[in-house]
């Protein structure tokens, strides 16, 4: 398999650390990245749009030689590959609450930050529009807040002791904000968690922001 990657773009970051996490816990995952550049266009070039025609990113390559395109899909298929330790949750209820968790941090803040981003200041050349990036900006505290109440207990992860999914998407759109140097105003515990999980080695060795 291979992972069709652009370091500090929203989606394939979350992958990425997904699969740092697991690493860093001892699971062996043979899974070469090639970079796709954003910023060069090369996500239009015909050989990326075989892979994938909307021509976004991530994109894994499996070995049969087909195609997975979308974030969640491709985590889902290696917590199936790989499924201990899981970042999905064990049980029903803990893998619903964790899921539910994943997408606030995805719907709520990932796609915001990434509409403001690119409202802004893209890195992709998109033309600045100031109502997409104050309408995203609206729907960030409510959704923060909720995340931040989540931490209230003082567990270090958002699914208690060892990180989840919710933890490496929410990290990913941080690092996208920070990225264009756009300011979130994250509420206390959700900054400490910030903080502390960037910290961390396995966080280290995927951030680049």
């Amino acid at each position: 398999m291979k992972l069709y990657v652009f370091r500090v773009a929203p989606n394939p970051t979350r992958v990425r650390l997904c699969i740092a996490e697991k690493r860093a816990a001892g699971v062996e995952i043979d899974l070469p990245e090639v970079l796709v550049n954003l910023a060069k266009g090369e996500q239009r070039a015909p050989e990326h749009l075989a892979r994938n025609p909307l021509g976004t990113l991530p994109v894994l390559e499996l070995d049969d030689g087909s195609f997975l395109s979308e974030s969640g899909a491709i985590i889902e298929y290696l917590e199936e590959l790989y499924p201990e330790p899981s970042l999905l949750g064990a049980g029903p209820l803990e893998r619903a609450r964790n899921r539910e968790l994943e997408r606030l941090a995805e719907l709520g803040v990932l796609g915001p930050v990434a509409r403001i981003v690119h409202a802004t200041k893209s890195p992709l050349g998109l033309p600045p529009i100031p109502e997409v990036a104050a309408a995203s900006r609206r729907i960030l505290p409510d959704v923060l807040r909720v995340l931040d109440a989540g931490l209230a207990d003082g567990r270090p992860f958002f699914g208690g002791d060892r990180p989840i999914v919710a933890d490496c998407t929410l990290q990913a759109a941080l690092q996208f904000a920070r990225f264009a140097e756009i300011d979130l105003e994250l509420p206390e515990r959700v900054a400490r968690w910030d903080r502390n999980y960037r910290e961390r080695e396995v966080a280290r060795s995927v951030l680049v922001v």
